[in-house]
């Protein structure tokens, strides 16, 4: 594939359509004269072909390919290229079919730039595959090779051969795809452990969370609604309660109206003949008033009058003392008669206690006779029905034949056991012959599983003496994954900041070898750091521009940097040694907090932190600037005559003395500060985070052969403890193991039959001795049987008779008792009596204390004697 025609339309030099045709396959020149376009050919080429370096086609943007930078009328540039694909072993992919290629560029000042591949619009990533796929990559360093470039070609190093090579051959795309492909890969990796950390970390839990909250509630409710239940029940049965109790009260509240109507009806009775009374008085008086007709026949009357009650008064007074006296007398004699009461009651309870303790005796003695009763009745028809004890179920025939039938079992046993004993005996003694001679088998197994054991532990000795504990290595790469991936978010949040802060970042080139780069301090907004975050605003109005200059030690440095250090864009630069720095006066600094308040202004210089050797420059850029709270406290810094100085409000806006005033919209204005704070913190963090991670390579390094050593240790160990187990295996199955068992349990068996035996014969000597007994009583019973049942009939009827006394006195006991608890409650009412009329008689007595009182202290006597 090679070009047949270029079309050039408003691009550089050619504003009207130029066709260019008659390329050679192998060979092509363009010649004329200068100024005539003949590298502006080259660079159409290379601006179809996609060149993203355009310092090669001699422009710093797009727009500079337009005729004219579009000032002519001409607002778009259009570049076709059409490539001749008749040879299909060469054609591009998906191309093979067609005889002619046209690729066609286009850029629109202001508009929209676009690619076309035979009139159909295309990606640029379509394009760039196609020209990749016939090996042309206009962004190959080695693609242009200028005038002057031969030598460097020719003293190419092998990596940048092979380069050229990968390039020319066509696989360098393939290298770019996989390389755009593995960063694809990664970053979806990387989102795809960021989602499953987020379900890990926090959508799990806070399901969980959320499953036991639900139980929870489900929980709550529940016993919220049986709260409720019972709450009603409560409340109903509250409310039955009252109703009762308000039936209760309505009753109460009836009964008491009634009284208080009775009440009322007697107080108006009472007050009706009170009325009466007093008119009845007042009459009488009248009357006598009439009748007396004078003082001194009133006096006179008076004077009879107070003798006579003088005289009822006296002799009342005197009743009233002898009846006191004779009250008193009485009381005297019922406190007597009290106290003797008391005392017979005290005789009686003791008496009735008596009674109870002697009946609580009598009937444990009839309780007692009771029991012998029973038993000697049971005895005497034990011995009617021929046993020999009454606590005996069987007559004596009975228990001779089951004595005799337990001696023939036991002696049927003891047979059994002897014979079972000598096999058992000869049984043992062949088994030992056969284990004696299997012995040395046997001797070399264990020796056998001794070293065994042995090597066991001396691997499990070498393992302790490892300084590594299990799991210790897991724990470290954990530890490793966590700072791995702390340090690649930390880079991404770096890498990012640093491109949102391309324009801080200053580079250049040594201007000289062995160049001291520490000379060249960097950028002022990268030497800074705020101490207040909403002070950005101001601090970065208060620098404008200066915030981008960079700070050298010297001018002579500045110099070189100018002149050698191949710099990209115009810089302003400040040497140290050099500048004149100007800082607001205290007096003035005092003037203005004296002013607005020292709350309200800051020296701009105050709010930014910076390294000492670079105090000039800082002093420079801030020192002459008030940073102020508010837009008043700002125009009474600046145009107070006392201050007079520059001032920015935390908005950004700025008064001058001058009377010029800046403000308005603040735009992105605060966020270089603040990103360059977020950017140092990050790469302080991705600093502690890599030298930790640094510490725990470290670790992980020391570790690895000791953990290597570790599990080769902890390898041989289990296959030495499976061996072992597998060897005890073989050793329990083995024929002289089995022939000890059986040994043991041979001899285990023996043991018992021979305890067996022994207990067999103390059975059988015993069962013996019963049956001669037995015999024996039974020769004898014939005799004594008549003999002790009538022994038995005597003790039966003596008993008896006995219980039938000790019934009569516990019926007499218990009258008697009756007949004083029936006496103790007579005594005691007489005491209820008494007690209740010595307390009428004191009542009394009290009574005629007062009234004699009363008589003594009236005015009568006093009356009389005068």
């Amino acid at each position: 594939m090679h070009i047949k025609e270029v079309t050039l339309e408003g691009f550089k030099s050619y504003a009207g359509r130029t066709v260019v045709s008659g390329f050679d396959p192998l060979f092509n020149a363009i010649t004329g004269l200068n100024g005539s376009g003949k590298s502006n050919i080259l660079d159409s080429i290379c601006f179809v072909l996609g060149i993203t370096d355009l310092r090669q086609v001699r422009a710093a943007s797009l727009q500079e390919l337009v005729y004219k930078q579009g000032q002519a009328g001409v607002t778009k540039a259009t570049v076709s290229i059409v490539f001749d694909n008749s040879d299909r072993s060469r054609s591009p992919l998906g191309y093979e079919d067609s005889p002619e290629i046209t690729v066609t560029r286009q850029i629109v000042v202001g508009g929209r730039n676009k690619y076309l591949i035979n009139g159909h619009l295309a990606q640029p990533s379509r394009v760039q595959t196609l020209f990749h796929s016939v090996q042309l990559n206009v962004n190959n360093p080695h693609f242009l090779i200028m005038q002057g470039r031969i030598t460097k070609v020719l003293n190419m190093k092998p990596p940048e051969i092979l380069s050229m090579l990968e390039e020319a051959a066509g696989t360098r795309m393939y290298e770019m795809k996989k390389e755009s492909a593995l960063k694809t890969l990664e970053k979806k990796q990387n989102k795809v452990d960021e989602i499953n950390k987020l379900l890990d970390v926090e959508i799990l839990p806070a399901l969980e969370k959320l499953r036991k909250e639900r139980c929870q509630y489900m929980k709550w409710a529940n016993g919220n609604a049986e709260l409720d239940r019972l709450k009603r029940f409560c409340i109903a049965y509250e409310f039955v309660q009252a109703e009762r109790v308000r039936d209760g009260a309505l009753n109460d509240v009836k009964q008491i109206r009634a009284k208080i109507l009775e009440l009322d009806e007697n107080t108006e009775k009472l007050k009706a003949d009170i009325q009466e009374m007093d008119k009845n008085i007042s009459t009488l008086a009248a009357e006598k008033e009439a009748k007396l007709g004078g003082e001194m026949k009133a006096l006179s009357e008076k004077v009879d009058k107070l003798s006579h009650v003088l005289i009822k008064e006296t002799s009342v007074m005197n009743n009233q003392e002898e009846t006191l006296k004779s009250e008193e007398k009485g009381a005297e004699k019922i406190l007597k008669n009290i106290e003797d009461i008391k005392r017979s009651m005290i005789e009686r309870d003791a008496a009735v206690k008596d009674l109870e303790d002697g009946a609580s005796d009598m009937k444990m003695k009839a309780e007692d006779l009771t029991k012998k009763l029973d038993e000697n009745e049971k005895e005497y028809q034990g011995v009617l029905a021929g046993k020999s004890n009454a606590n005996e179920k069987k007559c004596l025939e009975d228990q001779l034949r089951d004595a005799k039938a337990a001696v023939g079992e036991a002696e049927s046993g003891l047979k059994q056991l002897n014979t079972k004993i000598s096999h058992s005996e000869k049984e043992l003694k062949e088994k030992k012959a056969l284990l004696v001679s299997k012995r040395d088998e046997a001797t070399a197994a264990e020796n056998e599983l001794k070293a065994r054991t042995k090597d066991l532990e001396a691997i499990k000795t070498s393992m302790g003496s490892i300084n590594y504990d299990e799991g210790q290595m897991e724990v470290l790469q954990k530890d490793r994954s966590t700072e791995l991936e702390m340090v690649r978010n930390l880079k991404d949040r770096v890498r990012k900041l640093s491109g949102e802060l391309a324009n801080v970042h200053f580079s250049y080139r040594d201007p000289e070898r062995n160049f001291d780069r520490s000379k060249v301090k960097g950028v002022v907004a990268r030497l800074i750091r705020i101490k207040d975050s909403s002070a950005a605003t101001a601090l970065e109005v208060a620098a404008g521009g200066r915030l981008f200059n960079v700070v050298v030690d010297t001018e002579d440095t500045g110099k070189k940097l100018l002149k050698n250090g191949d710099l990209q864009s115009r810089v302003t630069i400040i040497p140290l040694n050099k500048i004149q720095t100007y800082t607001i006066p205290d007096r003035v600094q005092q003037a203005a907090r004296r002013l607005v308040g020292p709350d309200n202004v800051t020296l701009a210089l105050e709010l930014v932190g910076y390294g000492e050797e670079v105090k000039n420059a800082v002093s420079y850029v801030f020192g002459s600037t008030f940073v102020c709270r508010n837009s008043e406290a700002a125009k009474e810094v600046a145009f107070n005559r006392e201050v007079g100085s520059t001032s920015v409000t935390l908005e950004g806006d700025t008064y001058q003395p001058s009377g010029l005033l800046t403000g308005g919209s603040k735009g992105a204005r605060g966020n270089l500060l603040r990103k360059l704070d977020e950017l140092a913190k990050a790469e302080a963090d991705l600093s502690n985070h890599e030298k930790r991670l640094s510490v725990i390579e470290q670790q992980i390094g020391a570790l690895l052969p000791l953990q290597k050593r570790y599990t080769e240790l902890k390898s041989q160990f289990e296959l030495k403890s499976y061996d072992l187990s597998l060897f005890h295996k073989r050793v329990e199955q083995n024929e002289h193991h089995k022939l000890g068992e059986l040994v043991k349990k041979i001899e285990q068996d023996l043991q018992e039959s021979k305890q067996e035996l022994t207990e067999k014969q103390v059975q059988y000597e015993k069962c013996v001795s019963t049956v001669s007994e037995l015999e024996q009583t039974i020769r004898t019973y014939g005799t004594e049987r008549e003999g002790r049942l009538k022994a038995l009939e005597k003790t039966i009827k003596s008993l008896k008779s006995e219980m039938q006394s000790m019934s009569k006195q516990l019926k007499a006991h218990e009258s008697e008792r009756e007949r004083l608890i029936m006496e103790k409650d007579a005594v005691a009412n007489e005491l209820a009596n008494l007690e209740e009329q010595l307390s009428t008689s004191n009542a009394q007595i009290t009574s005629l204390s007062e009234t004699l009182e009363k008589t003594k202290g009236q005015g009568y006597f006093h009356k009389a004697r005068l």
